[in-house]
């Protein structure tokens, strides 16, 4: 099983429409995937069709000791199973502050499903927090989406030193920024194509050749609980996510 943690500590970038779409298209090429909603706001969870209830969730598992199989859930997507979020993550933080390997609870839950998916897509809360510490130590590869826009560059930075810590403390010392999204692509604006430009030559190849495009289609298939393929699959979102399914199944699976 490949771990993707789709990670920006920016929100509104498109982490969760990433997430659940990659999934989506991923679950229609016959790959059994999980996706861990390890954002406290769920919408991933909710995305994927799920409606919140007294059922076991990540918090369960990452604070409670919960075996991960009892915290599995099905979703509107075909072949894709969910482990859901909840308020109650909101605090993990602050809970789990003095506990030992408190680094490491979402890479040994993860262990228990080694053997029943083929990739797990973990979407990350829009922080540096402890969540998202359990979600680069548990990833063998990040994918980073992110806007052309100034603040973004930055926000690019911090996240690159970030995980340079994480490989430096030994919590992973794989970890690297793999990939780089660009959403929310406008290519008629002047600056989008000049940043575009910046950031395909300070990267590189690690710049996925997909973009995806500002799109109406994307923004309005979460509240029908469905992914864009369900919803809107010959959409130019539709198709964009489709094009990196691709991708990433080229590049890792």
């Amino acid at each position: 099983m490949i771990t993707i943690a789709v990670i920006n500590q920016k929100g509104g970038v498109g982490k969760t429409t990433t997430c659940v779409n990659l999934a989506a298209e991923l679950g229609a090429m016959r790959k059994k995937v999980l996706v861990v909603d390890a954002d406290p706001q769920g919408n991933a969870s909710t995305g994927l069709g799920f409606q919140f209830d007294d059922s076991k969730s990540l918090y369960d598992v990452l604070s409670g000791g919960e075996e991960l199989k009892w915290a599995l859930h099905s979703t509107s997507a075909k072949n894709v199973s969910l482990v859901a979020s909840n308020i109650n993550l909101v605090g993990f933080d602050l809970e789990m502050s003095s506990a030992t390997g408190r680094e490491f609870l979402l890479a040994h839950a993860l262990e228990q499903a080694q053997d029943d998916f083929d990739v797990t897509l973990i979407d990350c809360p829009p922080s540096l927090g402890l969540l998202t510490v359990n979600a680069l130590a548990a990833a063998s590869r990040l994918i980073v989406p992110m806007q052309c826009e100034y603040y973004a560059m930055q926000g690019l930075s911090l996240l690159a030193h970030t995980v340079q810590m994480i490989r430096e403390r030994g919590i992973n010392p794989a970890a690297q920024i793999d990939a780089i999204l660009l959403t929310m692509y406008n290519p008629n604006l002047r600056l989008t194509r000049e940043i575009e430009a910046q950031i395909r030559e300070v990267f590189g190849t690690h710049v996925l050749k997909t973009v995806i495009p500002r799109n109406v289609d994307l923004a309005a298939a979460p509240a029908q609980g469905l992914a864009i393929r369900d919803y809107g699959r010959s959409s130019r979102g539709g198709e964009a996510y489709h094009d990196l399914a691709l991708e990433v199944k080229r590049l890792w699976l």
